[in-house]
């Protein structure tokens, strides 16, 4: 499938997809900080900057404790990321230590800074939610006043035909509703 904007966009937003096909080569520290220097940069209500990234880089200790958080079905493909990440945010704001509403909102603009970052060097960043949260939360000692949101598997590109067959169906870019769909002015439309 290739894919196309309907309106005029960087093209950055088409290019960015995520499969499961990986290498099992390993990126650079560079590389990483790289990644994590564009989260960095993401808006936050009050500039708050709710997010944190727990990662395990691939053959270290902490590597197998991550990778034992995710789902069989994610563990059968991301076992060849070069790097795994939990995503957790602050459920409230450091300098009045109050209830942020957008914490989880600010922390997806993060992942999303994160996950075009790594399209534009080439590399693959792919979230999921297939793993055991509050596992995540004790293995990782998350404290009480974070949520844990998601996990990222980094890698560069790996062939599609050494996934399962079922997996290889899917491995392409997916397309997206028109805008129309998710876009209302004046009041909700239930489409």
């Amino acid at each position: 499938m290739k894919r196309h904007a309907d309106h005029a966009i960087n093209p950055i937003f088409i290019k960015r997809w995520s499969p499961r096909a990986l290498s099992g080569e390993s990126i650079t520290d560079t590389e990483l900080m790289s990644l994590f220097e564009a989260a960095r940069w993401a808006p936050s209500s009050y500039n708050a900057q709710s997010w944190r990234f727990i990662y395990a880089k691939r053959d270290t200790k902490q590597w197998d404790i991550l990778f034992n958080l995710m789902a069989q079905a994610n563990q059968a493909w991301a076992k060849n990321a070069a790097v795994l990440i939990v995503v957790a945010s602050r459920n409230n704001f450091e300098f009045n230590e109050k209830p942020s509403r957008t914490h989880t909102f600010d922390t997806g603009a993060a992942w999303q800074n994160l996950a075009l970052q790594a399209s534009d060097m080439g590399l693959v960043a792919h979230g999921m939610e297939g793993f055991d949260y509050e596992k995540a939360r004790t293995a990782l000692h998350i404290p009480d006043d974070y949520t844990v949101e998601a996990m990222i598997a980094i890698g560069r590109l790996g062939r599609k035909e050494d996934l399962s067959p079922e997996m290889q169906k899917a491995e392409e870019p997916s397309d997206r509703k028109k805008v129309e769909e998710f876009a209302f002015e004046g009041t909700f439309e239930q489409k």
